[in-house]
């Protein structure tokens, strides 16, 4: 652990336990017959996209001084040791179509552990309003009389973006940028007309397992088939990758190279521009046969 982050533990630690030690405080008769319980405060965390210098100063100190954590899969193992030896760890984590506890699990057990008095931080991969469910536990502590915060951190769309050098606006390229999720509610559902193509950038997550429904749908809408695409596997971690290809050749591109999930996709011209293995190479001399069966 550097220096500074010592500092802000060390500190951290500290006003802990100063806040402890009032609420521990008993009334001037040292009777507490009739007090209102205390009731604990839930912090909503967002963790980053993965690399650990890219936590929030105070989402660090939060962690630092946790009594319960709350955390996701995607969180690192890295960021969960930054918490206190006698910090309770509960895990959440959420896979494709499988979830360990379901989201009104979670809410139920941020509300119970306040109740008990506990403050509680709900640690969470990305931003925890962008598409991280946080709307939903705010709406449910808020419901149940739960103090409640959220301190927000670097999405995933800005971290891998960065990471590969992608600028996600471009005075030349893209003057407006949208995030969608690739199977939220299911993308029959969902309204993208417009949303990708000349002067603009579309970012969607979790579309790696319907990259071919995404491409068909998007090409339907109008964009046309040779809109370059980059996906972002791993983002702001060490084994992070960044590919580019074309939209027609997505679905190929994801098997050719065994991408997994977590992963962006990020569609416009500014891909043009990133640091990002040219999958194209491969492929060159099947392009023009590719974008003349995806317009007919």
């Amino acid at each position: 652990m550097g220096v500074i982050a010592q500092c802000i533990v060390r500190t951290s630690q500290k006003v802990m336990a100063m806040r402890n030690a009032t609420h521990n405080q008993q009334s001037p008769t040292g009777d507490n017959t009739g007090a209102q319980p205390h009731i604990g405060h839930v912090y909503l965390v967002g963790a980053g996209p993965g690399d650990p210098d890219l936590l929030t100063v105070k989402a660090a100190r939060l962690i630092s001084t946790a009594q319960i954590i709350v955390h996701d899969g995607l969180v690192d193992n890295a960021i969960l040791a930054l918490a206190p030896e006698h910090c309770r760890m509960i895990s959440v984590a959420k896979k494709r179509a499988r979830h360990t506890v379901p989201q009104q699990g979670i809410n139920a057990l941020l509300v119970a552990e306040a109740r008990k008095g506990h403050d509680v931080v709900r640690l969470k991969g990305g931003d925890p309003f962008i598409f991280g469910r946080g709307g939903e536990e705010v709406d449910d502590c808020r419901a149940a009389g739960v103090p409640v915060s959220v301190i927000p951190g670097i999405s995933a769309a800005n971290g891998g973006a960065a990471q590969a050098l992608l600028p996600l606006t471009h005075r030349e390229d893209s003057s407006a940028v949208t995030f969608v999720a690739g199977q939220c509610k299911g993308l029959s559902e969902q309204k993208w007309a417009g949303l990708a193509g000349k002067g603009r950038t579309l970012v969607i997550y979790m579309g790696v397992h319907t990259a071919e429904a995404i491409v068909e749908k998007l090409i339907d809408d109008g964009v046309t088939p040779d809109m370059p695409v980059a996906v972002l596997e791993n983002a702001t971690r060490s084994d992070a990758r960044a590919l580019r290809t074309l939209l027609t050749d997505l679905p190929d591109m994801i098997q050719r190279n065994a991408i997994k999930s977590p992963a962006l996709l990020v569609i416009g011209d500014v891909v043009l521009r990133a640091d990002a293995q040219d999958g194209l190479e491969q492929i060159k001399h099947t392009i023009p046969a590719m974008i003349k069966e995806a317009m007919a």
